[in-house]
């Protein structure tokens, strides 16, 4: 494994995004254990990406027009409706005393809808793993399932450091409801601009 892999790695999955904001915004509403689910379930998400561009269906995504456009904007649709959950109260940010397995199935199913929403992750992958297998590589699906177990390795750890974090930060803000209703102004206006981000994206 290439030293150059892991730091661009690090540097991709470090970089504020969906996921980032997400795992963040459960590490502070729900605490430790939220936040970790979060960032597996963002991690779970990549997998349907990385499958595409084993087997080819990225391709598609980037000479369909149509096809992009429909995955594109349900994945628009489904950051806004986050956005509009965040300051509902009811989303990333909904603030719970105790544990709710309801609950924490809903952090698993917004992670992964999040990340498998996001075309763009298909086709970066496409144009991201390939600079790292040699041309005279003997197994070169093998390699990029080597390649891509260690990013989705990366992006868990990272996140989880995310989570983690804020739900240290968490009791110094849910007892402040001033507090509480900027942190969810923030994360609603995140959500709406990483949807907008996306709707105005090139492929």
């Amino acid at each position: 494994m290439s030293t150059e892999f892991l730091l661009i790695t690090l540097v991709i999955v470090a970089s504020p995004g969906t996921g980032v904001v997400y795992t963040l915004a459960a590490g502070l509403s729900r605490g430790g254990r939220a936040s970790v689910l979060a960032a597996f379930a963002c991690t779970l998400g990549i997998v349907p990406h990385l499958a595409a561009a084993m087997m080819g269906l990225a391709a598609v995504l980037h000479t369909s027009a149509l096809a992009y456009g429909a995955l594109k904007y349900a994945g628009v649709a489904y950051l806004l409706y986050m956005a509009w959950r965040s300051l509902r109260e009811h989303g990333a940010l909904r603030v719970e005393a105790a544990a709710d397995p309801r609950s924490a199935w809903r952090v698993v199913v917004d992670g992964i809808a999040i990340n498998i929403l996001n075309p763009k992750l298909s086709i970066f992958f496409v144009a991201f793993l390939p600079q790292f297998i040699s041309a005279a590589e003997p197994h070169p699906l093998l390699r990029m399932m080597e390649l891509s177990g260690v990013f989705m390795a990366v992006t868990f750890v990272v996140f989880a450091i995310y989570g983690l974090f804020a739900a240290a930060m968490r009791e110094k803000v849910i007892g402040r409801p001033a507090v509480m209703k900027w942190m969810r102004r923030t994360f609603a206006g995140a959500f709406a601009a990483l949807g907008l981000k996306l709707a105005f994206s090139e492929r």
